[in-house]
C-alpha cells in the first residue's frame, strides 16, 4: 500500500514585517541590528572628574647666586656678577637693576646649594574617553585646573634670605594626554585599575612661552571604582605626577629647571552609551532586553544608577523578606 506523505511547512525567519501574515509569525522576523555608529559609540567610556591637587614647586639655582638686601625682596644674579640681578625667575625673566646695598647678604651656588620651594594647590576638571579590551584600557583626555601659588621659601639660609610671593599668583594649567591602564583586581562590583596618563601641559598666558622649554609629564594612578550599573561607574583616583619646565636666560645662556611634582585625588563618574535604544512603549514593563517587531530594545525599567542583568533583569535583587527588620526574624512571614 502506498502512503502519501505531505510536506509540513517549517516556520522561517522573515526579513520584514510585511512578509509575516499572522501576528505569531512576528516572532520569527529577523532582528534588525544596532546601527554601526551607535555600536561604535557604545564602545566608548566617557569620564568626568574633579578633586584636589597639591604641588611641590621647587627649583635649585645652580649657576646663580642670591642677593638679599635688608627689607627687600630677594634677587638672583649669574654667578660672580652681582651687578646683573633679576627680580622674577618663575614665569618670566625680569631684570631688577639693583645692586648690593649696605648690610646685604650674598651667597653663590659655587659655595652652597641654594634655591626656593613652594606649595601650590589646584582644583582640576578632567574629561576622558577610553575603550576597553578585556581588562585593558586605552584612551585619552584633557584637563584644566585652577592653580594657586603659595609663598616661596629658601631651601637654605632661612635666617638670612626672606620668603617672597611670586609675581604670578594663580594660573589655569592645562593637560592633554593619552591613557593606558589595566584592571588588576575585581571583587563583585568593585574594581582596582592601575593606569598612566602621559602627555603635555600648558602653564597659561602668564608664562613667557618664548623663554620656557617643557617636556612631557607622567601621571601614575590607582583608580578604585564601583559599578552602579552596566553603563555607569563611580570612582576615586589618587595619583602622583612628575613634570618640570626650564626657564632660559637669553642674556647669559643659563637656565633654571622648575620641578612641579604633584599629588592628586580625583572623584568622578564614567558612562557608556547603551548599544540598544530604550523601549519606546511607556507602558512596557519588561525588565530584560526584548523585541518589538524586528527591533530589539533595552528595558525602560533599567535606571542607569542601578545594577542590571540584561538577560533577566535585577530591579529587585533582594526580596522584601530579607530587608530591614525582616532580616532579623527567624520567620519573615
Amino acid at each position: 500500500m502506498l502512503v502519501s506523505l505531505s510536506t509540513v511547512p517549517v516556520l522561517a525567519q522573515y526579513k520584514t514585517e510585511k512578509e509575516a501574515s499572522i501576528p505569531l509569525e512576528h516572532f520569527y522576523i529577523e532582528r534588525q541590528k544596532t546601527g554601526v555608529l551607535r555600536l561604535l559609540i557604545s564602545r566608548l567610556n566617557w569620564g568626568l572628574s574633579t578633586g584636589y591637587g597639591g604641588t611641590s614647586f621647587r627649583h635649585e639655582l645652580s649657576g646663580f647666586g642670591i642677593l638679599q638686601n635688608p627689607g627687600q625682596r630677594p634677587l638672583i644674579f649669574p654667578s660672580g656678577n652681582t651687578g646683573s640681578t633679576y627680580s622674577n625667575w618663575i614665569n618670566t625673566v625680569a631684570p631688577a637693576g639693583i645692586g648690593p646695598g649696605p648690610g646685604a647678604f650674598i651667597v653663590d651656588s659655587d659655595n652652597a646649594s641654594i634655591g626656593f620651594k613652594s606649595k601650590t594647590f589646584s582644583i582640576p576638571l578632567k574629561a576622558t574617553v577610553h575603550v576597553e579590551f578585556d581588562r585593558y584600557r586605552v584612551g585619552g583626555g584633557y584637563s584644566i585646573e585652577f592653580t594657586r601659588f603659595g609663598e616661596f621659601r629658601p631651601l637654605t639660609y632661612e635666617n638670612d634670605i626672606r620668603s617672597f610671593d611670586p609675581d604670578v599668583s594663580s594660573i589655569m594649567m592645562k593637560h592633554y594626554f593619552v591613557m593606558l591602564g589595566a584592571m588588576v583586581y575585581r571583587y563583585y562590583e568593585y574594581g582596582l585599575v592601575v593606569d598612566a596618563n602621559i602627555g603635555g601641559f600648558g602653564l597659561g598666558n602668564k608664562f613667557d612661552k618664548g623663554l620656557i622649554d617643557k617636556g612631557i609629564y607622567f601621571n601614575l594612578g590607582a583608580q578604585v571604582e564601583r559599578e552602579m550599573s552596566e553603563y555607569l561607574r563611580v570612582f576615586v583616583r589618587p595619583s602622583i605626577e612628575f613634570k618640570n619646565y626650564k626657564l632660559n636666560f637669553q642674556e647669559t645662556s643659563s637656565s633654571i629647571t622648575h620641578r612641579m611634582n604633584a599629588f592628586y585625588l580625583n572623584v568622578g563618574v564614567t558612562y557608556r552609551l547603551p548599544e540598544l535604544r530604550r523601549c519606546f512603549l511607556k507602558s512596557c514593563q519588561a525588565q530584560i532586553n526584548h523585541a518589538h517587531g524586528n527591533r530589539e530594545y533595552r528595558s525602560r525599567m533599567h535606571p542607569i544608577y542601578k545594577k542590571q542583568n540584561p538577560h533577566y533583569g535585577e530591579n529587585y535583587p533582594t526580596l522584601i523578606k530579607y530587608k530591614g527588620k525582616n532580616k532579623r526574624k527567624l520567620s519573615p512571614y
